[in-house]
């Protein structure tokens, strides 16, 4: 498999040149482009059915990937997500996993386990907590970012306090504790925000733009267009 991230870095697309039985899987409404020998199948991406559809009522978190084929000869497909801001390639193999927010999730090969965990806070903005996939396994996962991305490796016992939605991503041997900020940051519905706390050994995935404060901002400019149809 070869692939290409390209119009980096604000409008990101993955561009996946498989060769034939090859696959690579996306997130379900990722797929932009295909040739016409690439075959589509969906599956569930969790082993017990009624869990992922409790997850998908509570988290919002879609629980199905497409996964693309080639047959026949060399096949084309492009993916992209919904969040405006770059991609980034993570290499996956035993003991070298990652936890990723699970709207960061673009694609990944068929050999890389996604488990979604379902993050105890469940207050947030638009009433969504903290949901995280666990990725593990052997092969590329893709993931998206709102905004640039930054990397920060951390040593051992170096800990990194980052706001909810601003975590991409970080390394499974990172440890990690999700807690409130304490009341100094508001969120559009006026409650508290949430921060993770991650201490190292690992590697740390920052995007550089909030989605909650872009929808707060956008919705700035929204609010007078909308009380003045309302009328």
């Amino acid at each position: 498999m070869r692939f290409e991230i390209r119009n980096r870095p604000s409008y990101a697309l993955l561009e996946v040149e498989l060769m034939p039985g090859e696959s690579i899987e996306g997130e379900a409404g990722a797929m932009t482009y295909m040739t016409p020998n690439i075959r589509v199948s969906t599956k569930i991406r969790e082993e017990s059915f009624l869990s992922a559809l409790g997850l998908k009522i509570l988290g919002g978190q879609s629980f199905f990937v497409n996964e693309y084929t080639a047959f026949e000869r060399p096949g084309r497909v492009a993916l992209v997500s919904a969040p405006l801001g770059d991609m980034a390639n993570l290499k996956v193999y035993p003991g070298n996993g990652y936890i990723i927010q699970k709207s960061a999730y673009v694609a990944s090969t068929p050999q890389v386990d996604l488990d979604i965990k379902w993050q105890g806070f469940t207050r947030g903005i638009f009433g969504q907590g903290l949901f995280m996939i666990r990725v593990t396994g052997s092969g590329d996962l893709f993931i998206n970012t709102f905004g640039a991305l930054e990397k920060i490796t951390l040593q051992p016992n170096e800990e990194l306090v980052v706001d909810n939605f601003h975590l991409a991503a970080f390394s499974e041997s990172c440890r990690y504790e999700v807690r409130k900020f304490g009341g100094l940051k508001s969120t559009i519905l006026g409650g508290e925000g949430l921060v993770v706390s991650v201490k190292g050994p690992g590697d740390v995935y920052v995007q550089t733009k909030n989605p909650a404060e872009f929808a707060e901002w956008l919705w700035s400019l929204l609010e007078p267009y909308v009380r003045s149809r309302a009328r």
